[in-house]
């Protein structure tokens, strides 16, 4: 741990809790002095814009917080206030924000930070961090820092489904070895279950279902009712009504 930056986001901290968190009056103070502790000499001088103009499917105009093209688009909302309730609007403000859209959004009530990459998933965040937990868990806001550093979120999804896909190919050559299917059968078992971990990625099956699902699979008989049952519905054209097969059955 950085004792120098530990210090300066302490500092942070400690500036933070004199707040009131009100959106209007403070929020603008609030990033700037946030750019401060991740070592800038301020927002406007790391090239940021605070309420920026952003165009909308309405032909109106809307306010962005502050854009920070290609790095990162945050909003601020009141100390207290729900920020699922405005993952809409972010949305909304990033898709519009073209060219050099921000890989991140960042969505602040003074009190927590939710970083969400709309381009793995769109419904939830990749991390949350506490304000009072920044001195030991900046990782999620790495991205601020002058030497643009790589964000080290709680749980990579990413890297998790990429070192579940990469023992795969473990899992075939065992299947093959037992000589209890065919290497085509064994081949299209492993790509459907490869197709499960990238659609929790991307929302086409629910978040951690397939994880699940292989948890509950405690005996031949019963993965293969779970397994097929998954199978046969992602395999339909129209798709199946309700995703619930067999998990915790």
């Amino acid at each position: 741990m950085d004792a120098h930056r530990q210090q300066q986001l302490t500092e942070f901290v400690e500036y933070a809790n004199t707040l009131d968190g009100d959106e209007k009056g403070e929020a603008q103070v609030f990033l700037d002095r946030l750019f401060r502790a991740f070592s800038r000499r301020g927002y406007k001088e790391a090239g940021a814009t605070l309420e920026m103009r952003v165009k909308n499917d309405r032909g109106g105009t809307a306010f962005a917080d502050l854009v920070w093209k290609p790095r990162v688009l945050i909003e601020m909302k009141k100390r207290g206030e729900d920020l699922a309730r405005h993952l809409t609007q972010a949305f909304d403000h990033w898709v519009h924000l073209v060219p050099g859209r921000p890989r991140y959004v960042v969505l602040c009530n003074f009190d927590e930070f939710r970083v969400y990459d709309f381009d793995v998933d769109i419904n939830e965040p990749l991390d949350t961090v506490a304000t009072a937990d920044l001195p030991t868990r900046y990782g999620p806001l790495n991205f601020l820092w002058p030497t643009d550093e790589r964000p080290v979120f709680g749980v990579d999804r990413v890297d998790a489904t990429r070192k579940a896909a990469d023992k795969l190919p473990a899992v075939y050559r065992i299947l093959k070895a037992r000589k209890t299917a065919g290497p085509d059968v064994a081949q299209r078992f492993v790509l459907q279950c490869l197709v499960c971990f990238f659609s929790e990625d991307i929302g086409l099956l629910p978040r951690n279902f397939f994880t699940a699902l292989l948890e509950d699979c405690t005996d031949p008989p019963k993965a293969f009712d779970l397994l097929d049952g998954l199978f046969r519905a992602m395999n339909q054209r129209d798709g199946a009504r309700g995703i619930g097969i067999g998990v915790n059955s």
